[in-house]
């Protein structure tokens, strides 16, 4: 750690730091308790979704027989087009909000395509969704984790550093100029002692 300069002007900076830190810390304490509750939300709606998409995989399996052979062509029904997302923002960060996955427009030939696609394309195409969803709640939870992990970082070094330190840097500044002054008070003693001295002696003589 470098020397800090036991002055009156050093002694005022490390005061206004220490006040620095004590405002800020709260602030940092709210968002870190704020973050740990969206990532903990965030988690909660992964979960919600993996279980939608578990329940609809289950609904699927009476048309299992059905659907073997058929990969390719219902593969055609549920490629996705586009994914839209728009930034949305939980406390302070930035991140994509799922608004809708669009499939390519594929034309059925009705005397062609069995009929029960009519009823399987919806369901493929919403486990198509679920999956989308889960890969943006995936990257939500990762942003929310990480200014999670940076915001944590500050609270630890306000914390354990940055106001001990000013505290200790106080201290040790108080206590050199208090040695100062004393010292400056015995030598103005010392001081007046030998002049009164001489005053006497000069007097005497």
């Amino acid at each position: 750690m470098a020397k800090i300069k036991k002055t009156k002007t050093e002694l005022k900076a490390q005061r206004e730091a220490l006040q620095r830190y004590l405002r800020f810390l709260p602030t940092l304490e709210l968002k870190k308790q704020q973050l740990q509750t969206e990532v903990r939300h965030v988690e909660q709606e992964l979960r919600a979704v993996a279980d939608e998409q578990t329940a609809t995989e289950v609904g699927l399996r009476h048309w299992a027989k059905l659907l073997t052979g058929q990969q390719e062509r219902l593969a055609d029904l549920t490629r996705v087009a586009d994914v839209v997302t728009t930034p949305g923002n939980i406390t302070g960060v930035v991140v994509p909000v799922l608004e809708d996955v669009r499939f390519h427009d594929v034309q059925l030939d009705l005397f062609e395509t069995p009929v029960w696609y009519d009823d399987a394309v919806p369901v493929l195409q919403s486990l198509v969704r679920l999956a989308v969803a889960l890969r943006v709640l995936e990257r939500q939870r990762a942003l929310l984790a990480e200014e999670l992990r940076i915001t944590s970082q500050r609270v630890n070094l306000f914390e354990k550093v940055k106001i001990p330190q000013a505290e200790d840097n106080i201290r040790v500044i108080n206590i050199a100029l208090g040695d100062a002054q004393t010292a400056a008070v015995a030598r103005a003693k010392i001081a007046k002692a030998k002049t009164e001295a001489l005053t006497t002696g000069a007097t005497g003589a």
